[in-house]
């Protein structure tokens, strides 16, 4: 038996040695995962057997894994995201919190039309699509996804939300729906293939590069999306889409050249870096 804070404090030094970016916090949520718990209710955790398959033996197996960088996510399990749980792991895009931000402005858009008809491309985990759906209950959402993978988690999470889940390409989704959509959402790759070495070790090698990469200068799925989101919205319509910080001049760019957009605007983050985008579908016929 030991003491979680012996255990907690030597998976801390380890974490941090192995430059994990939050070793305290992903300390405690690995002890609270392997005893079924939450991080909270660990001080009403006397001791901690520790030994040949004991959860001793696991939070050690599971604290070097994080030392290697392996996603924290894909150790638990699952990821929170706004007001849902989503599973994941190896071969889907683990969602970030900042992305919660671009969701949010989904729901809230979405919410302020009647039967509003939303699509989430590259729906990845199916994180946005779930939020929407889970938010404004009369939405009608649909996401679309193309790596399998990852399509097999977002079908794994959406499952009996009601979204309209497919596999393909965003370049040719939902023709179906074109000029009948209110809400275009998309987090789409934008890292540029020369920026591979200043990507964080658990996104680089572990998140499908698809889902990663995206041209040289990380807007070739931007310039994909404009188009794409041109073709399903009505008038008036709106779309959203998360970039990289160094893109909040250039991102918005692809959609105010075309002629196609009027309210382009550029968002931050909670900490003020560029974010996401978003542009109203222009009225003009």
């Amino acid at each position: 038996m030991t003491r979680p804070r012996s255990l907690l404090a030597e998976a801390v030094a380890r974490l941090a040695a192995a430059g994990v970016p939050s070793p305290e916090h992903d300390a405690f949520e690995l002890l609270a995962h392997v005893l079924g718990t939450t991080r909270s209710a660990l001080p009403l955790v006397d001791d901690v057997p520790t030994g040949p398959g004991t959860p001793g033996e696991r939070y050690d197996d599971l604290v070097a894994r994080r030392a290697a960088r392996e996603p924290l996510q894909h150790l638990t399990g699952s990821a929170a995201f706004r007001y849902v749980e989503l599973a994941v792991g190896p071969g889907v895009f683990t969602p970030r919190p900042e992305t919660e931000l671009l969701a949010g402005w989904a729901v809230e858009e979405a919410g302020a039309r009647p039967d509003a008809v939303v699509v989430d491309l590259c729906t990845g985990s199916g994180a946005i699509a779930l939020s929407v759906a889970t938010e404004v209950p009369g939405a009608r959402v649909h996401a679309v996804e193309l790596d399998p993978d990852a399509f097999g988690w977002a079908e794994r999470n959406l499952a009996g939300s009601g979204v309209d889940l497919r596999h393909g390409d965003m370049a040719e989704a939902f023709v179906d729906l074109d000029g009948q959509v209110d809400v275009v959402v998309c987090n789409p790759p934008y890292v540029p293939l020369t920026a591979w070495d200043g990507v964080a070790p658990e996104a680089r090698d572990h998140d499908p590069h698809l889902a990663l990469f995206s041209g040289d200068d990380g807007l070739d799925a931007m310039r994909v999306l404009e188009r794409v989101a041109a073709r399903l919205l009505r008038p008036g319509g709106v779309v959203g889409a998360e970039h990289a910080d160094l893109q909040g001049e250039s991102a918005p760019a692809v959609l105010s050249g075309t002629g196609r957009w009027d309210r382009v605007r550029d968002h931050a983050d909670l900490v003020g870096r560029p974010r996401y985008l978003t542009a109203r579908r222009t009225l003009k016929p």
